[in-house]
């Protein structure tokens, strides 16, 4: 059985600016409240490690209401952070396999 996660950015009720990403275990519909991407980085990975810290795949989604500026903030932001951990890392997140 395939480990797929399902990633949602929200906002936060009656806000324009505030946001959060639900995260979805699809396997044992396990939900998690991430208020910013270091609190999604901590969270997927206590997820993962249910599963042997195998993710097969996550599938990103947003609610209607979410401004495009503010996906283009977490794509950067993710960007940013994907940088840290190759280099603390040293190689690749993302690549081809062995």
């Amino acid at each position: 059985m395939s480990v797929v996660f399902e990633s949602t950015i929200k906002m936060v009720e009656g806000s324009k600016s505030e946001w959060y990403i639900e995260l979805k275990d699809t396997i044992n519909d396990t939900i998690e409240i991430c208020n910013d991407l270091q609190d999604y980085s901590i969270k997927i990975e206590e997820l993962g490690k249910l599963h042997d810290g195998i993710i097969d795949e996550v599938k990103w989604k947003k609610d209607f209401n979410v401004h495009p500026m503010i996906i283009d903030n977490i794509r950067f932001e993710m960007s940013k952070l994907q940088r840290e951990l190759e280099d603390e890392m040293g190689k690749p997140l993302i690549g081809e396999k062995a």
